[in-house]
């Protein structure tokens, strides 16, 4: 009984100093270091990290942009990490998917904002979670934090911009980073 009631307070220290350790992560991010960066450049130093991965999982990944003078002022080190993480939500959602496929691009809007989309065929997000995805600790995955959109969302409103989900159960989709 002893050593069964240390093993759950072990587990239950490791899980609360995992909490504060991922709390103080989605928090700490307050500045940007802003700099002027070719979009093409940005999306080939993504692409170069993680294409293979995501194509050791099978999985299709293109990117394009629509103007190779597109430009951003952007802290390039956050927005990485948000393209990062979005990739990465969408290889998860192409598991089991026949012809999964990941699209980035970029292209400006009719307002001139440029927009970057992330792009999949993958499972979609159910209705039923979709208004709880840029919660805080916030999951529908079993190994998740639940910090990864939430923290999309903070990085995005740091650069005075928004990050917009379209997804439909069964065929895949679409965040879009506005900026």
């Amino acid at each position: 009984d002893l050593n069964d009631g240390l093993k759950t307070i072990k587990n239950r220290s490791q899980g609360l100093l995992k909490f504060a350790k991922t709390y103080r992560s989605l928090s700490k991010v307050t500045h940007l270091n802003l700099k002027k960066v070719n979009v093409e450049d940005l999306f080939k130093s993504i692409e170069l990290l993680m294409s293979p991965s995501i194509k050791s999982k099978n999985i299709d990944i293109e990117f394009s942009v629509v103007s190779k003078r597109l430009t951003l002022d952007i802290d390039v080190h956050l927005i990485e990490q948000v393209l990062i993480n979005l990739i990465l939500n969408a290889k998860d959602a192409c598991i089991n998917v026949e012809n999964p496929k990941i699209i980035v691009q970029a292209s400006q809007n009719q307002n001139r904002n440029v927009v970057i989309k992330v792009y999949d065929n993958g499972s979609g997000i159910p209705k039923e979670i979709m208004e709880n995805i840029f919660v805080p600790f916030f999951t529908s995955k079993s190994a998740g934090s639940g910090i990864g959109l939430s923290l999309c969302k903070q990085i995005m409103l740091l650069h005075k911009g928004r990050i917009i989900v379209n997804s439909t159960e069964n065929e895949g989709s679409v965040f879009s980073l506005i900026f």
